[in-house]
């Protein structure tokens, strides 16, 4: 039985997924994303009866919860024509530890069955719209140090299949590289294993203008070690920070990542379970997909402009 088979009979026995169909991606998903699109979230679709969680419009149906802003995250105003509404995530009290950051995504300690596709895979997209405030990266709420601030500000990723809420399979964040914090693709093959960090040359803060919606993308295939950033559908210059083999592709292959069910999604911050904060993001995020292949660059540039011009 494949990947989407098993999903879609997890979906039906309603392991962790409510009424999605399979796939309810709209006209502004580009056709050949669908079959791939494992999860999708445009925060237009709350749950009859539950606002502060969303439904999958990807063929998982994973329902994600909007953690501690519940309903008011759904903020009006789209990222591109097609879109209504977006999420907004933020600090909410920076000079003192505790759980209120606004953010997003879901947790289980024993992996999320609906993200099945996940598990064992060779490729990996995290893509969506992202508009940064100019308060990024935040304080850092776990310290008594004033000046002391986040080294990492957390985009979109799938959760390990061992994670703890903060460890990641495949991420887009924004994290310290050299002293520097730098736009950046993050993925681990083995649960067990090293990440590996490909980082975007350019200045963040001219990737990620304050208060502009911006299209980002990252792939990684895991059985040839390759990892991609795209801004606005176009190819980020970059380098990869680990040396050596971190994923540990020199043995015999396929390569694929972990054969476990990851733990969840995370967007905004770490730790959706909201047991903790870690590298919240006063942000805004818009038409959010998670897709098992990496996706090719025409697809970047045509998903791009098939939301830019309506």
């Amino acid at each position: 039985m494949s990947r989407r088979a098993v999903a879609g009979a997890l979906v039906v026995l309603g392991c962790l997924s409510l009424t999605t169909p399979a796939s309810a991606a709209s006209e502004y998903v580009l056709p050949s994303l669908e079959p791939d699109l494992v999860a999708y979230y445009d925060f237009e679709h709350p749950v009859p009866g539950a606002p502060g969680r969303e439904q999958d419009q990807g063929f998982s149906g994973t329902t994600l919860d909007l953690v501690n802003g519940g309903a008011q995250m759904r903020t009006p105003g789209g990222a591109h024509p097609a879109s209504a509404t977006h999420l907004t995530t933020q600090q909410v009290t920076p000079d003192a530890p505790g759980n209120d950051d606004w953010k997003a995504g879901l947790y289980s300690p024993t992996g999320v069955p609906s993200m099945r596709a996940f598990n064992a895979v060779r490729q990996t997209t995290v893509m969506g719209w992202f508009r940064m405030s100019a308060d990024n990266p935040a304080p850092n709420s776990n310290t008594p140090a004033p000046g002391d601030f986040y080294n990492a500000v957390g985009l979109a990723g799938v959760l390990s299949g061992t994670s703890d809420g903060h460890g990641v399979r495949a991420l887009l964040e924004l994290i310290q590289v050299n002293g520097e914090l730098k736009v950046v693709a993050l993925g681990r093959r083995l649960d067990s294993g090293a990440s590996q960090t490909f980082a975007a040359e350019e200045d963040w803060r001219s990737i990620l203008p304050p208060d502009e919606w911006v299209f980002l993308a990252a792939t990684f295939d895991f059985g040839t070690g390759e990892m991609a950033l795209y801004r606005n559908g176009r190819p980020l210059p970059g380098s990869y920070v680990t040396p050596g083999d971190p994923w540990q592709l020199g043995g015999s292959g396929p390569h694929v990542s972990s054969p476990t069910d990851p733990r969840g999604i995370k967007i905004g911050g770490s730790f959706p379970q909201d047991d903790r904060e870690a590298n919240p993001c006063d942000c805004g995020f818009d038409s959010l997909m998670f897709l098992d292949r990496a996706v090719t660059r025409w697809e970047v540039l045509s998903q791009y402009h098939r939301a830019v011009r309506g």
